[in-house]
């Protein structure tokens, strides 16, 4: 679909990949960019169109629906890492990423799916993980509610396809943002994700796999268990 002169809506926009999409998106000619913000009197970044959205929030999800009436791009960028390690810690981060990052994402794209569909179909972008195929000791949780975000995307993808919604998954290792700023491994950079995904969008692509990570843990995905979590 085309990016130029489209209207999108970025959940999560205040900082990091969440940012970088919505500066993408003005990049390629979009006429208007919502950012989904929790406090948006905070929010000053030119060009963008604040809106107040926290994903948990039901009421404000049905209030971000009415404004952005006129959306045909919807960016489910929002999410957390807060959960314990596999062996010890309280489950309550688990609970709020499983809030976020899965409940979240599903809430935002029951509210749009009608909004995209009468607009033509439009496109809806969920920002997901390697994490979603692969899970570690360290992050358990977090790669439970993105494994959660793919198969709510997949099935995404199979109900919206009549109304000629194109649903997008974004796969990829880690970023460079504040988030990851105590991780010590390669990272790539919050704006090649988001040019990524813009082209991925132009070119009616259903999934993005934005580095050598997610393309081997995607391709490893159907050979034999121990290709991602060896034995010996």
């Amino acid at each position: 679909m085309r990016i130029d002169g489209s209207v999108a809506l970025v959940t999560g926009a205040n900082r990091g990949i969440g940012l970088a999409f919505c500066r993408a998106l003005l990049g390629r000619g979009a006429a208007k960019v919502y950012a989904g913000v929790r406090r948006p009197e905070d929010f000053t970044v030119p060009g963008l169109e604040p809106l107040r959205l926290d994903v948990t929030d039901p009421g404000q999800i049905e209030a971000a629906a009415r404004t952005a009436s006129d959306v045909n791009i919807v960016i489910n960028n929002a999410g957390i890492q807060a959960g314990p390690s596999l062996l010890e810690g309280s489950l309550d981060g688990a609970r709020q990423e499983l809030e976020v990052n899965y409940l979240g994402t599903w809430a935002v794209s029951r509210a749009f799916a009608p909004v995209l569909a009468a607009h033509g179909g439009g496109a809806l972008v969920n920002m997901l993980s390697v994490a979603s195929w692969r899970s570690t000791r360290r992050f358990p949780s977090y790669a439970a509610s993105k494994a959660a975000q793919w198969s709510l995307t997949n099935a995404l993808r199979v109900a919206l396809r009549e109304q000629g919604t194109l649903v997008v998954g974004v796969h990829v290792g880690w970023v460079d943002t504040d988030a990851t700023a105590g991780i010590d491994e390669p990272k790539t950079d919050a704006a090649e994700v988001a040019a990524r995904t813009m082209d991925a969008i132009a070119r009616d692509e259903p999934e993005v796999l934005v580095d050598d990570v997610a393309r081997g843990v995607r391709a490893a995905l159907s050979g034999p268990l121990d290709l991602l979590y060896p034995t010996g």
